[in-house]
């Protein structure tokens, strides 16, 4: 590979500036944000609650845990040509794909977490006459909730990573978009590597971001500790 193909530093930072000149360094970073943000908040608000009530309830978990199991090990990205099919070229199919990416692994831990509860602390519950509301609200909610942060922050990871592929061919804009639409110019590849530190850095902050819900005093315990 020649090496002036590979741009330098000085060059990528002149790359993001020419983006934020051009008013697009927001447009983009705004839009792949808009898409995550809700595709993933889809799947948190769906997920747990259903991940929840397949681990209280075993014969619910027997019926749909298979299937569960047999769409997990598919790629979203595998789904780009049905989600293009049912929802056309725009945001709803890159939300779809982030949904999926997020909302299969999110109840696949939620329902593990459940599992993971010693069940003397339910029956405890259950014992003093506390109504399923409350158990679920006062008990199986705190119990499982260091483990399923674990899980919500690795789930953002793959939503970030998918929302980039998905924005490489079922979108118009975002930094996936960005990418291949420099690519695709010829020589600016100053603008791919610069749409590439520009992922990496927003998913350092995100990650970061949910790391700081581990250190609630509500979920700290649940943490090792030196």
């Amino acid at each position: 590979m020649r090496p002036s193909l590979i741009p330098g530093p000085i060059v990528v930072g002149r790359a993001i500036g020419e983006l934020a000149v051009r008013g697009l360094l927001v447009k983009y970073v705004v839009a792949s944000l808009f898409r995550v943000t809700w595709g993933y908040l889809a799947a948190l608000v769906i997920a747990i609650p259903f991940g929840l009530t397949l681990g209280m309830m075993s014969l619910g978990e027997m019926a749909i845990n298979p299937i569960l199991q047999v769409l997990r090990p598919i790629s979203p990205l595998a789904w780009i040509p049905i989600a293009i099919l049912w929802f056309g070229v725009g945001d709803v199919s890159a939300i779809f794909l982030i949904f999926l990416a997020s909302f299969l692994p999110l109840t696949v831990a939620t329902m593990n977490a459940v599992h993971n509860i010693d069940p003397v602390h339910l029956a405890a519950a259950r014992n003093f006459g506390v109504p399923l509301r409350a158990r679920v609200a006062d008990v199986l909610l705190p119990a499982i909730l260091p483990q399923l942060i674990v899980a919500m922050r690795i789930a953002l990871g793959v939503a970030w990573l998918v929302v980039v592929a998905a924005e490489m061919i079922a979108v118009n804009s975002g930094l996936g978009f960005l990418i291949v639409d420099a690519r695709n110019a010829g020589d600016r590849y100053d603008l791919v590597i610069a749409g590439m530190v520009l992922i990496g850095v927003i998913g350092v902050v995100l990650d970061l971001l949910m790391r700081r819900l581990e250190r609630l005093d509500s979920v700290r315990w649940g943490y090792a500790t030196e």
